[in-house]
């Protein structure tokens, strides 16, 4: 019979690559039984741990369908799904019996492999929501992620664009598209990806219908410079395709997010406009609008937010704009 100290080094053997010889074989296996002949090795109760963790998994599919219900788009699930079950492989205990000191040690290793605070926070949001549910379902009587405060992050004002790069990347693009799809993401401060979803049919004069996160419809407006930017566009395009945007080739398909991305990056690097990416458009059009006096409930409207609390992070890049005042009314 096969004591465990073997099993454990033929186990390992079999995890090595192909092209070992015999002799390096036999020498990776001495040096194993060399190693471990120092210790006393006991074999964990697997069936119990498969058992918890196929619970919590089952739990956890159940979270999903939940979400799913309540309208989250398929990549918040995706996001929620990958956290959950590297927590649940983590902890390898049934959900019931689950400690706050278990997820504090999650969180910690997460650190330690690297993940940013915003990221450690995001992991933790998505364990609340996760044990909320949870205790509300009844498949647990406490909730451990109550006691765990919110990781505190630093927040780094990021700049918006200034009216000077505005220009020199509308001057700077080197086709019609690119320049119709600069000056629709400022007028209307859309997300990249609702940019890449819209079809001709969406837009209607002076204002675009935009499918934002959780499938939630709402209305954004084109000024002059995007109206005329957008009907240049489309006067040259020789295909008849539903997408808005779409690539510079046949058979002109939809135009991808990754390729929005780097095309923005590449006009950025050649004009020496540093961080040029979709998003900034985003935060440079609620600053604009702030700073030339719209309301914060409307620039919340505008962008999709469910929070206006995430809207006031935008807020906080508006801080020339309160340097100019004080200088007009306080100097």
């Amino acid at each position: 019979m096969i004591d465990l100290s073997e099993r454990m080094v033929n186990e390992f053997v079999c995890l090595l690559p192909a092209d070992f010889t015999i002799p390096q074989i036999s020498a990776v296996k001495g040096s194993l039984f060399a190693t471990i002949d120092n210790y006393e090795i006991h074999e964990k109760c697997r069936e119990l741990m498969n058992i918890q963790t196929d619970n919590s998994l089952n739990v956890m599919r159940m979270f999903l369908v939940s979400k799913k219900v309540e309208g989250c788009t398929q990549k918040t699930i995706d996001c929620y799904k990958n956290e959950l079950y590297r927590f649940v492989q983590y902890t390898n205990k049934d959900v019931i019996e689950v400690t706050t000191n278990d997820i504090r040690l999650y969180i910690a290793k997460r650190a330690a492999e690297g993940l940013c605070k915003v990221s450690q926070d995001n992991a933790l949001r998505i364990l609340r929501s996760f044990f909320s549910w949870c205790l509300a379902e009844e498949y647990t009587e406490k909730n451990p992620t109550l006691r765990i405060k919110k990781i505190k992050t630093e927040q780094k004002i990021k700049k918006p664009f200034s009216e000077i790069e505005i220009e020199h990347l509308r001057n700077g693009a080197k086709t019609k598209r690119d320049k119709a799809i600069i000056d629709v993401l400022l007028s209307t401060g859309m997300r990249i990806a609702e940019l890449v979803a819209l079809d001709r049919k969406d837009v209607d004069g002076d204002q675009i219908i935009v499918y934002g996160k959780g499938e939630k419809e709402r209305y954004v407006y084109l000024n002059a410079k995007a109206i005329v930017s957008l009907e240049e566009y489309l006067k040259i395009r020789s295909d008849n395709n539903s997408p808005l945007f779409v690539t510079s080739r046949k058979p002109f398909t939809r135009l991808e997010k990754s390729g929005i991305e780097t095309r923005i990056r590449e006009l950025g690097k050649s004009l020496g406009i540093e961080k040029a990416h979709p998003h900034r458009f985003r935060r440079t059009a609620a600053t604009m609008a702030l700073n030339r006096g719209m309301p914060i409930e409307q620039v919340q409207k505008m962008l999709g937010h469910n929070n206006i609390e995430t809207t006031l992070i935008y807020a906080q890049a508006a801080q020339e704009n309160v340097k100019a005042n004080h200088k007009k009314y306080v100097n």
